[in-house]
């Protein structure tokens, strides 16, 4: 691909693009749930009125990087060239050290973080230092260090979505319809997914696990040592499916037992109460 047309008007009456603007959109909001996922857990840590707006701001975040990565589309061809030679480390099936480009270090530092990031927020919630009521004071600073956050992490995922398209697509302006519209649907479905992932403890741990495999991808690949996403995908739904079982399990033997134990009723509508 040597030359990608930003100004060029895609014809809407060849069915092809048509195709390729909903293949392109899907894989975009296949890509994307990574993203929900890290800043629905992120924005948890904020008071329940910042929440909406935390996540709002990141996808909104999420497509300006997006479209502005596309704009400089020649820029992001470039960022595959290497900078960096690793003496000591070789390419994988080869002798040769180990030379990173742009992209590489920038899929490395993402990966790490994530990783990181996970980490801690998975011994948070095992120590339990996660159930600490969310402060009142102190919002404004708690929203830019979640936003600062959110916004390292967009810059990653939108880099490896941005890749993932340019091999998909020639046409800028298909592309960014296509990020467009895949942002709009993530905003859309954002509130119920995040409020599903933080219902569910289980289902917490099960998302951050996730960002951590996504996050040892990303270190992965940083070292031209591919992954596929699908059997990562794959996995990922294959578990959810499993916990989302486990959950309708638990729910009703918890029922049972509060049919066995009515007065336990009374005492958790309480609780729900002072909540």
């Amino acid at each position: 691909m040597d030359f990608i047309s930003i100004i060029d008007l895609p014809n809407f009456a060849d069915p092809q693009i048509w195709i390729s603007l909903l293949t392109l959109t899907f894989l975009e909001i296949v890509l994307g749930v990574d993203n929900i996922i890290f800043i629905s857990i992120i924005s948890d840590k904020l008071p329940k009125e910042k929440q909406r707006f935390a996540r709002n701001l990141g996808l909104v975040f999420a497509m300006i990087f997006r479209i502005v990565l596309l704009l400089m589309i020649n820029w992001i061809i470039g960022l595959k060239e290497p900078v960096l030679t690793l003496e000591w480390f070789n390419e994988p099936g080869s002798d040769l050290p180990l030379a990173l480009s742009w992209k590489d270090i920038i899929l490395l530092g993402g990966g790490i973080f994530l990783i990181a990031k996970s980490t801690f927020e998975i011994h948070g919630k095992m120590s339990g230092h996660d159930d600490a009521p969310k402060p009142k004071s102190g919002a404004s600073s708690l929203m830019t260090m979640v936003i600062i956050q959110i916004i390292l992490i967009d810059m990653v995922f939108s880099l490896d979505s941005i890749l993932t398209a340019i091999g998909l697509v020639d046409n800028v302006l298909l592309m960014i319809i296509a990020v467009v519209v895949s942002i709009g649907i993530m905003i859309a479905f954002a509130g119920p997914i995040s409020a599903i992932i933080n219902k569910y403890p289980s289902l917490q741990m099960l998302a951050l696990s996730f960002l951590v495999v996504i996050g040892v991808m990303l270190v992965a690949e940083g070292i031209h040592q591919h992954v596929s996403k699908n059997i990562i995908y794959s996995c990922l739904a294959f578990s959810l499916a499993v916990e989302m079982l486990n959950i309708k399990f638990r729910n009703k033997q918890n029922q049972k037992y509060l049919k066995l134990n009515p007065d336990l009723n009374d005492d958790l509508s309480i609780r729900e109460e002072d909540k």
